[in-house]
Parts: C-alpha cells; sequence; structure tokens
C-alpha cells in the first residue's frame, strides 16, 4: 500500500509554496484538507450551501495568513481552527443571541446511552443540524470542539451562563427528538430497534 499523505518536510514545501502565492501548492492543501474541512464547516452551516461558502472563505484566510503558520502544532488543526472562526464570524452576523441565565430547569437532563447507542451518527448528525442556530452553535464548539463555556462565550459574545443554558436546551431539544425517533422506529416492523 503506498503512503499518499505528505512527510513533514513535503509540508512545509507546500506551507512555503502556499505563503509564496503558488497555486499548485494552494491546491495540493486545498485537496489535502477540503473534505475534511467541509464535514466542519457543515456542523455549523444552516445548509450545504453556507458550509461551502465558509469552506470558500475559510480556505482564502487559510492562503492569506499561511505565512503567520510555524509549524508548532498541526497545520490540520491551524486550518479547523480558521475554518470554525470564519463559520463562527458568518454566525454572529447572522444571528442576534438573547442572554439566558437560569439553567437550573435543565440540571440532570442529559441524552442517556442507551438512546445515542440505538442511533446512527447520520441520524444524529441530522438531529444537531435541526437545532436552533445559537443552540447548533453552542453544541457543536462544546461537544465536536472541545471549548468549555469560557471560550464558547468569548467565541460567540455571550455570557457563560447563556453558553450553558443553550447547552442544556440543545440537550434538552436532541434528548427529546432522539426518543422520538426511537418511538418511531419500534412502532416500524421493518427496522427492529
Amino acid at each position: 500500500m503506498i503512503n499518499t499523505e505528505p512527510d513533514l518536510e513535503d509540508l512545509k514545501n507546500i506551507v512555503k509554496g502556499c505563503a509564496s502565492g503558488d497555486s499548485n501548492a494552494q491546491e495540493k492543501l486545498y485537496n489535502m484538507f477540503a473534505s475534511k474541512m467541509f464535514g466542519v464547516c457543515l456542523r455549523y452551516a444552516k445548509d450545504s450551501m453556507e458550509a461551502e461558502d465558509n469552506l470558500q472563505e475559510g480556505f482564502i484566510k487559510v492562503f492569506t495568513n499561511i505565512k503567520n503558520f510555524r509549524h508548532d502544532g498541526s497545520l490540520e488543526g491551524w486550518v479547523r481552527r480558521i475554518m470554525v472562526n470564519v463559520s463562527l464570524e458568518k454566525y454572529r452576523k447572522q444571528h442576534l443571541t438573547y442572554p439566558v441565565e437560569d439553567i437550573s430547569v435543565y440540571d440532570g437532563q442529559a441524552l442517556t446511552e442507551e438512546a445515542l447507542d440505538k442511533s446512527s451518527l447520520e441520524d444524529l448528525f441530522h438531529l444537531i443540524q435541526q437545532l436552533p442556530p445559537r443552540y447548533k452553535m453552542v453544541f457543536n464548539l462544546y461537544v465536536m470542539e472541545g471549548l468549555n463555556h469560557r471560550e464558547i462565550s468569548k467565541k460567540m459574545g455571550i455570557s457563560e451562563g447563556t453558553s450553558k443554558s443553550n447547552l442544556a436546551r440543545a440537550r434538552d431539544i436532541l434528548k427529546r427528538k432522539v426518543q422520538g425517533l426511537h418511538r418511531e422506529l419500534k412502532t416500524n416492523t421493518k427496522y427492529p430497534v
């Protein structure tokens, strides 16, 4: 089996080429990360068209700022952070956020392990995409990107309490949707749960 992944030296040359405006290097970099980064953008977008816009905008920023990449960490992580930030910028421009501080009504409500085990990743992704935009954004940043509420509040320009509340509400909505999905599956004899 032939390894098509570039080694560290090749990667440095691709980055150097991109920084100098070499379109072949830019194409290589784009081809290396486009499909993964589209998935990242899709998690934060309302649909695939918005995700494609965010992906293109993100790569423009990648190529504009690649001269600042220091090879300290992974190039993929650096590109991913740009894609998430582009998606957040677009979200902030499109949506107003409303502060909500009282999350006590959501304490203890979480998706059960059993419900998650019975759900396919595709089902869960589809349900996450249906969340209201601000809930989807906080959910993705917390669950998928591993940010804490302080980091989310800074990135989104909301309070930590609002971040916690939005996450709790997103989980509650997902819990109800997953349970509804399982009720549907149980009543359909073609697809036993």
